[in-house]
């Protein structure tokens, strides 16, 4: 069990726990949620005891121990596999002493130790974590030194979770991982057998892999047993509560407050009145619920739409070195209303992709016809070093308005969900959020009509995510998305694109399909393994879905031409109600009026012969593609 008791804290003298207390119960799985720079990471550091707190204190079972990542694996020649088995500290100094015990009672002792610890597993279960992250057979015996920064983060998150601790602290793990390995990450932290913090943004994370919510909040901790989604919902019946209990309160003590005013002044009612005061300060208040506003995130719509198709490739290639390309084989269409996820391990060629579709790569082969004056939108989060650090928002944007009025500047900066308080502020005092909405404006300032966003979520928090759902659902050109973050591409793309084996793809499934090929065997796609729940096995079942569903293309034909039928025969029924819902009509022509009541019967058994109809086709159906 984990208890924290009353605990302040400050940083550079802003106060961001006061007196929090919450108990974590052992083997809870908590997320730990609160808005932007709350404090979540600096309770973290009071866990950890790397940061004293001013009040209160933290009780963890005795000889637990604490992991967290906090910092990439070193770039050193040892390799990835070698880096994760030494994080085992027991294992790796029972196994060195072993090499020497001469004491046939130690040696004893050693080696049942091993045992319990299940030290002989140690290099397959290192290999799954490293295989789970990304990382192929290969990759596992290469060098850290080959690895981008990124890479080792995955490293030392693998050495983590193969370590095992009693009680692991996860601070933001999703942000260097793909898809893919967040989808893993998800599943291995719901069934890790110990004690689980986490602080994430990714809703589905928050949902699957743990079981409780720790919201931070005005400086306080509560605890709610359930995913981010009950914890919403229960967050909201308290606070409806609370605003219910408010407003009762407040009504009781302004009769108090009323009786007091008009008597105390009165020698016959004096007692009365101080009583009621007595009364007033023996009630107290109830806190008003202090709601905090989200800046919406808005893009401006194309001027003018191209015809379908917006982009068109055929045989397309494309690499960074002319006879090397990186993707090959490329033919795919791009519409004018299309929302397109990019699925696909790191390193497969997703960004590859995005930068040839956008220009920013030239053709390496095959055909690429774009329509003619196309507006692309572009944004990646490695351009947030593109941003002038010393320039605030309004400055950045004033460069693309040069001869427009402050106000219009500043009414652009709001558009892209800037606070006020914000526009003035140097870039690179800007939060990472606040940095991603800058850029998210700029690379959509000149109402694109394709846009393409390559991770737009690291640095947003759950509410600001939510925003940009809504942004991309009322926006009305064609959308490119690269993302981890599933809730995202679940709530606003229709199509599933996978990069995988050197070229772009239709993914015939949804993301549950696509979750299960990576998750089921702890491999990436291209691992190809080789059971009988393998991707090529599911890609014929899929093949064989589709077949069936074409076979059947007449019978699903005719039920939408009923459905159309019957919401015609419906708004036929509603007018015809609206015009004898008129008592003028009966007055004025009663032959009229009973004209329109034959018509309505005659409407409302139409509709009826095709709800039947309608019923048993679409039962007909259903059975068929069951079969």
């Amino acid at each position: 069990m984990i208890t924290i008791t009353e605990i302040s804290a400050r940083i550079a003298g802003r106060l961001l726990l006061d007196h929090a207390s919450v108990t974590l119960p052992a083997g809870t799985k908590a997320g730990l949620v609160g808005r932007n720079g709350a404090g979540k990471s600096t309770l973290f550091r009071i866990i950890t005891g790397d940061l004293g707190a001013e009040t209160g204190s933290v009780s963890i079972p005795k000889n637990a121990r604490i992991g967290q990542v906090a910092q990439e694996a070193p770039a050193t020649e040892q390799s990835l596999i070698e880096i994760v088995l030494s994080a085992d500290k027991e294992r790796a100094a029972l196994l060195k002493e072993a090499e020497t015990a001469t004491d046939a009672h130690r040696i004893a002792e050693i080696q049942t130790r091993l045992v319990d610890i299940d030290a002989h597993s140690a290099e397959a279960r290192a290999a799954s974590i490293l295989a789970g992250l990304g990382f192929n057979q290969e990759a596992q015996l290469r060098p850290a030194s080959s690895f981008s920064g990124g890479w080792r983060m995955r490293v030392a998150l693998a050495s983590v979770l193969f370590a095992e601790p009693d009680l692991l602290l996860l601070d933001e793990p999703t942000n260097y991982l793909d898809l893919e390995g967040t989808m893993w990450l998800e599943d291995y932290v719901r069934r890790y057998p110990h004690t689980v913090i986490v602080i994430s943004h990714d809703r589905d994370m928050l949902n699957n892999a743990v079981n409780s919510i720790v919201h931070l909040d005005q400086k306080k901790l509560t605890f709610y047993r359930g995913g981010y989604d009950q914890f919403e919902r229960q967050k909201a019946e308290a606070d409806e509560l609370q605003m219910k209990a408010k407003a009762k309160n407040d009504a009781a003590r302004k009769h108090l407050q009323s009786f007091i005013d008009r008597f105390k002044a009165k020698a016959s009612k004096a007692r009365q009145a101080q009583s009621r005061v007595k009364a007033l300060e023996r009630m107290g208040t109830v806190a008003a619920v202090i709601e905090d506003h989200v800046q919406p995130i808005t893009f401006p719509e194309p001027e003018r739409q191209p015809a379908s198709p917006i982009v068109a490739i055929q045989g397309g290639a494309v690499g960074y070195e002319p006879g090397k390309p990186i993707l090959k084989n490329i033919t795919l269409r791009i519409d004018n209303d299309d929302r397109i996820a990019l699925l696909g391990s790191n390193g497969n060629g997703k960004s590859t992709f995005a930068k040839f579709i956008s220009g920013r790569l030239a053709p390496d082969g095959g055909e690429l016809k774009v329509a003619s004056n196309l507006k692309i939108g572009f944004f990646a989060q490695h351009q947030l070093d593109d941003l002038i650090p010393n320039e605030t928002p309004v400055e950045h944007v004033r460069r693309l308005m040069p001869t427009e009025p402050e106000a219009k500047v500043r009414a652009r900066v709001a558009q892209m969900g800037l606070a006020t308080e914000k526009m003035a502020t140097a870039a690179k005092d800007l939060s990472g959020g606040e940095k991603a909405r800058l850029l998210m404006g700029l690379a959509a300032f000149h109402a694109p009509n394709l846009l393409i966003l390559d991770e737009p979520t690291n640095h947003l928090d759950i509410d600001s995510r939510r925003a940009l759902i809504e942004a991309l659902n009322d926006y009305e050109g064609a959308v490119i998305l690269i993302s981890h973050d599933r809730h995202l591409i679940e709530a606003t793309v229709d199509r599933l694109w996978l990069v995988n084996n050197g070229t772009v793809s239709s993914f015939d499934g949804d993301m549950d399909e696509y979750r299960d090929l990576i998750v089921s065997s702890g491999k990436k796609k291209d691992d190809k393994p080789q059971n009988a729940d393998d991707p090529a096995t599911k890609a014929e079942q899929r093949k064989l879905n589709a077949d069936k569903r074409a076979s059947f293309a007449p019978l699903k034909k005719k039920i939408n031409e009923i459905e159309s039928l019957t919401a015609k025969l419906e708004k036929q029924i509603q007018a015809l109600d609206a015009e004898l819902a008129d008592p003028a009509l009966y007055e004025k022509t009663p032959a009229k009026a009973a004209e329109k009541a034959k018509q309505r019967g005659e409407t409302a058994a139409k509709l009826a012969a095709a709800e039947e109809q309608w019923l048993e086709l679409s039962s007909e159906y259903e059975e068929a593609m069951a079969s």
